[in-house]
């Protein structure tokens, strides 16, 4: 582990000297992950890209490497879809997750490589960090983070930089 990944713990998250309260996946951790499991998957994560809503975060906000989502974006949770573990656009005529939502919680996506680029089919899609509905609510297998921190980690992630999560 290096000071540029970010270390999920039991008491939060570490990342460049700093502990930021998170939450993970309402199945725990853990070490084989399936579709729909609900459980955020152990090991060391890359980033792979960084999304956002430009109606409600300024690009300004966020590095030159963001880019910004549109309504009908969504990614494919359904492992019969040719592009499982992808983003897809709307109409999409197999299960997806909407990115353009009424809430707040993709306003800003950091993409980890979990079960990317070529995807087994039902080992787990779509494994994000972004906005939490609140301290103690869990994901559906992403890490959550308050609004504020989520974007003050993601001015500073450097190439090469993981989300860590260790086996409990």
């Amino acid at each position: 582990m290096t000071p540029e990944d970010i270390v999920v713990t039991p008491r939060g998250a570490r990342f460049m000297g700093r502990l930021f309260p998170c939450t993970i996946g309402r199945g725990g951790i853990a070490r084989t992950k399936r579709e729909g499991d609900g459980a955020t998957p152990a090991g060391a994560h890359g980033f792979i890209g960084l999304l956002y809503r430009p109606d409600r975060v300024a690009a300004s906000a966020l590095p030159g490497w963001a880019l910004p989502i549109r309504p009908g974006d969504s990614w494919s949770d359904d492992p019969s879809d040719p592009d499982y573990n992808l983003m897809v656009r709307r109409p999409h005529a197999y299960g997806h997750e909407r990115l353009w939502r009424a809430d707040p919680l993709y306003d800003v996506i950091l993409l980890t490589d979990w079960n990317w680029p070529h995807a087994v089919r039902g080992a787990g899609s779509a494994i994000f960090l972004h906005s939490w509905r609140g301290p103690g609510h869990p994901t559906a297998g992403c890490v959550a983070f308050a609004h504020g921190d989520l974007l003050w980690i993601a001015r500073r992630l450097a190439p090469g930089s993981r989300l860590v999560v260790p086996e409990v």
